[in-house]
């Protein structure tokens, strides 16, 4: 072996820059930083060949005296910490003092800045890779900063032929920006490649223009469809915007989760939301969201990655939790009939698409009652757990003509006292309900509709009092294997949980004595199989509580009204109002949603009206 000796200044500032300096995006994270903890309202970033021939940052921020130019270009150099005590809560955005220093060592730097609020003179430090020497000179510059790196990579060749295309680099990098823009909003950015203008965004402070921003980055479409959510249990907050399962992405790309502002990726935060979005997201599509958790700096661990991306929490099953609760409590919220559009007039809520809403204080779901629209027979007989239209009686049909009555102006009323789904007029082909409400065509997946609403009843029930159950007249035996003569014996106490009274009667036969009170009108023996079969899946007791309501999205399915059911108007009625009142009701248990709305102006559209 070689005898132990001290590396180069040079060469520790190149292997320094091969964990910070990855491409040019990683040029402007660590300089954007730089600029966002000095203070800057506004900056400006010039780039040509993706980055790769130039990179130029301009803000004004505080800048940096004279005196301390030739240091700012040196490694562990700092502003940001000075103790031990400042790195166990840092604030700022970069702290660890390496990046000019690396970014030096792998291009022509040049670093022009001025402190002084008063004059134009500034000062400037040049150095170009390999000796580091640094060059400083008086130079005009108002207050704040400009970084120029050009040639990035020029003496290092093995790290310059892995840069990809101009336009990945550029979309990296733009990236980057995009992250900033969002976590700043107070912030000016302006981004030119190759002398073009791609985003001019101007500070924000109003809501309305903090959701232009969004929009602007995210796409308008984002900003539609999407929930605002400001929840606050302390030590916590989380606020910002999530996508409706409806507007699900077939790749985790749009996804920014801040941490005190910093943007992170983080795989406790992603299974958070993942299980935030289990019950309504149709599988393999993943959700869309820009949230920002605020918290104690000294309750989260930054220094943990040299990039800076990942975090460490000091009580992450606590962090978990919250995050999972705040998202799960929106997303069972949104359902139809709520303040729709981010114009939405309301003081205490933030607004989201689809018609949906979410009050900042409670986070519950402002909504009227079932009996407020007219049927109260229907509401009773949904209340009962006893699936939809049942007890219903004479008056309950009047009162849907007089709703009729109301939709069409026959009768003053408000027009809030029309539900939000409307009424049925008819059913397509046995699968579908076409109703009328205030806005045009409701559309409903019956089966999927129903689905959701047994399920929700299930869950509901299981977590109150337990699943009610009753007997049967005639006890129905069932063929079965040895194995699930087994499965259903050692499983008997859950059995019970579930509503279903099942015992041995054979080697090869089981016999069902009760049955979930909400499940009485299903296929009882294929229930049974199902539910062994996930139980069989499942395997252990562990497992098999952490799958439970996979376990009671099976029952469900079994419960609900079948395809080529024909339905009474009474009937289809009963089940818009169930959904108006049933959590998640917009999507079915796996994710494909139950109801869509054509305004008049859409129907206008296909047949030309108006032209």
């Amino acid at each position: 072996m070689p005898k132990i000796h001290l590396l180069s200044s040079r060469l520790a500032n190149q292997i320094a820059a091969g964990e910070v300096v990855e491409r040019p995006a990683s040029v402007a994270k660590e300089v954007l930083e730089n600029s966002l903890d000095a203070g800057a309202t506004r900056v400006e970033i010039d780039v040509e060949a993706g980055g790769a021939k130039l990179i130029r940052i301009r803000d004004n921020g505080s800048g940096i005296p004279a005196e301390d130019m030739g240091l700012a270009l040196a490694r562990h150099a700092t502003s940001k910490i000075a103790s031990l005590e400042d790195l166990e809560s840092v604030g700022s955005l970069g702290f660890r003092g390496e990046a000019l220093a690396s970014i030096g060592s792998v291009s022509r730097l040049t670093l022009t800045s001025n402190a002084n609020a008063q004059g134009s003179e500034g000062s400037s430090a040049a150095c170009e890779g390999r000796d580091m020497a640094v060059q400083l000179k008086p130079a005009p510059h108002p207050r704040g900063t400009t970084v120029e790196v050009r040639d990035l990579f020029f003496n290092t060749p093995a790290r310059r032929k892995f840069l990809r295309t101009e336009k990945t680099e550029f979309n990296h990098l733009e990236e980057v920006v995009k992250r900033l823009a969002l976590s700043r909003f107070d912030v000016a950015f302006t981004l030119r490649h190759n002398g073009r203008v791609v985003h001019n965004l101007n500070a924000a402070s109003q809501q309305a223009e903090c959701q232009r921003r969004v929009a602007a980055i995210c796409g308008p479409a984002f900003m539609e469809q999407a929930i605002a959510i400001d929840a606050a249990v302390p030590p916590y907050r989380l606020s910002g915007w999530v996508g409706l399962p409806t507007f699900s992405r077939s790749q985790a790309d749009l996804q920014y989760f801040f941490v005190n502002g910093r943007v992170i990726r983080d795989r406790l935060v992603a299974h958070a939301v993942k299980q935030a979005y289990r019950d309504v997201l149709y599988h393999g599509r993943h959700p869309a969201f820009v949230l920002y958790l605020e918290l104690d700096p000294a309750q989260v661990d930054v220094n943990v990655h040299p990039t800076k991306h990942e975090v460490r929490f000091r009580d992450s099953r606590a962090v978990h939790s919250f995050i999972f609760s705040s998202l799960h409590r929106a997303l069972a919220d949104v359902r139809p009939g709520q303040p729709s559009g981010p114009g939405a007039p309301a003081p205490e809520l933030l607004p989201g698409g689809d018609g949906m809403a979410i009050d900042t204080v409670t986070g519950e779901i402002q909504r009227q009652s079932a009996l407020a629209w007219g049927a109260p027979e229907t509401a009773r007989a949904s209340a009962s757990g006893g699936g939809f239209g049942r007890s219903l009686t004479p008056g309950a049909v009047g009162d849907q003509m007089r709703g009729y009555a109301r939709l069409h102006g026959l009768q003053e009323a408000a027009p809030e006292e029309v539900p939000p789904l409307g009424y049925a007029l008819a059913q397509l082909k046995g699968i579908y309900i076409l109703a009328e409400n205030a806005h045009g065509m409701v559309l409903v997946d019956m089966h999927a509709a129903h689905e959701r609403i047994t399920y929700e009843r299930l869950k509901a029930a299981r977590d109150d009092s337990g699943i009610r159950s009753q007997p049967l007249l005639v006890p129905q035996s069932v063929a079965v294997s040895q194995r699930e003569v087994q499965v259903a014996v050692h499983h008997a106490e859950l059995f019970q949980r579930l509503g279903l009274a099942v015992e041995e009667a054979g080697e090869e036969s089981l016999v069902i004595r009760q049955i979930p009170v909400i499940l009485r009108d299903s296929n009882i023996e294929q229930l049974l199989r199902d539910v062994l079969a996930d139980l069989i899946e499942f395997g252990s007791s562990e497992r098999i509580e952490s799958h439970m309501d996979e376990i009671l999205s099976t029952m469900a399915c079994h419960g609900s009204v079948r395809a080529n059911r024909r339905l009474t108007i009474p009937e289809m009625n009963a089940l818009l109002r169930d959904m108006e009142e049933t959590e998640r009701s917009g999507q079915c248990n796996h994710g494909r949603p139950t109801w869509v709305q054509m305004g008049l102006d859409e129907l206008d559209k296909l047949f030309l009206r108006g032209r």
